[in-house]
């Protein structure tokens, strides 16, 4: 299986997501979004924006 995204509501009704990796386990949670549509054109937004993406490290 490979890594996907789930869409679901949360407890205040809002849309959601969360990404698993392959294993099932959850890797990166999403905000919440006030209809389906928007949640998914956050998923679009991560797939397209991340493939280039920096890593910071900070120490604390």
């Amino acid at each position: 299986m490979a890594a996907k995204f789930e869409v679901y509501k949360g407890k205040r009704g809002d849309f959601r997501f969360r990404l698993k990796a392959a294993n099932g386990k959850v890797i990166c949670d999403g905000q919440g979004y006030k209809s389906k549509d928007a949640c998914m054109k956050g998923i679009e937004s991560i797939k397209k924006n991340a493939k280039g993406a920096a890593v910071t490290v900070t120490d604390s």
